[in-house]
């Protein structure tokens, strides 16, 4: 056991050097293609919540039975990963949601507002924003 605790503290040491701090990330397949952008100011924010895709669901669910068929023996431990799937679809639902807003966007150019979902709470009403688009669909969205 502890043999195995070194090995995988050494295999982890290992792949935490690979990773180069401070870089940023492009999402994979992002190479060789052609990005546009366009340029704007927030004029608007509101929090939002991104569902769940059902990963969340699905892991939870499947989780919560395994631990629930732990508890109780016959019918008992039936009712019991009953439950647990159920209870743990609930939780991996929530846990799975991302938070997001929603940016009104007065873009430079055409001078038309758009609204745009952003993962994460770091934009706020005044900021000058760029608008990553690969194929129409929005790849990321940065302050300038």
């Amino acid at each position: 056991m502890r043999t195995t605790k070194i090995i995988l503290i050494a295999l982890l040491a290992i792949f935490a050097g690979c990773a180069k701090p401070g870089l940023q990330e492009v999402p994979a397949g992002s190479e060789n293609t052609i990005l546009h952008y366009e340029r704007g100011v927030i004029t608007n924010v509101r929090p939002v919540a991104i569902k769940d895709n059902g990963t969340g669901t699905f892991i939870g669910s499947i989780v919560g039975a395994v631990l629930g068929s732990t508890v109780g023996r016959g019918r008992g431990s039936v009712l019991a990963s009953l439950a647990g799937g159920l209870g743990g679809a609930y939780v991996g639902s929530e846990v799975a949601k991302a938070n997001a807003q929603e940016l009104s966007v007065q873009l430079d150019d055409t001078g038309e507002n758009v609204i745009v979902i952003a993962k994460g709470l770091r934009f706020k009403v005044g900021d000058h924003i760029k608008i990553v688009k690969k194929n129409r669909k929005i790849v990321e969205v940065v302050k300038e």
